[in-house]
């Protein structure tokens, strides 16, 4: 029964995240921390050790997003849709969801670069970020989301593709 009724509440906020994304560009805080408290609550009904799991998956989660958030890489609404999806996984089933986001999100942002005619500066931009690793000169202002003319893909779709496959693999 918790089980069916887990499926449901991650289905319908995950349906929900990637309509208000896709339709604003926005995944309203109500959805995430709703969400993050259903999952916690539904876990809470099936022991303390499930409870457990679903905030280490939801740490886990907040750990790995919130650099990208204060880097400007990754909105706020998308870190915490990843934080609700967590509580739901658990540490067991994150990594699928993390490894379905990756992709399906870089397959959209490759998608988007090519349809812009912008691979050429993406690649070249990625490059200069990567080689400031091994050579030192005067730092450069950091391109976010926020930067005029940056390329965006509604994240929660990705995010959402990641939690249905880490739910059911």
């Amino acid at each position: 029964m918790i089980h069916t009724l887990s499926t449901l509440a991650l289905t319908v906020v995950v349906v929900l995240a990637v309509a208000s994304d896709l339709r604003t560009r926005r995944i309203p805080n109500v959805l995430t921390v709703s969400g993050l408290g259903v999952a916690l609550a539904l876990r809470a009904m099936t022991g303390v050790d499930a409870l457990v799991a679903g905030l280490l998956g939801g740490a886990i989660a907040l750990g790995l997003t919130l650099p990208l958030v204060m880097l400007g890489g990754l909105g706020g609404g998308d870190s915490k849709l990843l934080v609700a999806v967590g509580a739901f996984l658990g540490p067991t089933g994150l990594p699928m969801a993390l490894l379905v986001t990756a992709l399906v999100g870089g397959a959209m942002a490759l998608g988007l670069v090519v349809y812009r005619g912008v691979l050429g500066a993406t690649l070249l931009h990625c490059w200069q970020l990567t080689s400031r690793l091994w050579t030192p000169r005067a730092p450069e202002p950091l391109r976010t989301l926020g930067t005029p003319g940056a390329v965006a893909i509604p994240y929660g779709v990705a995010i959402g593709a990641g939690a249905i496959a880490g739910w059911i693999l």
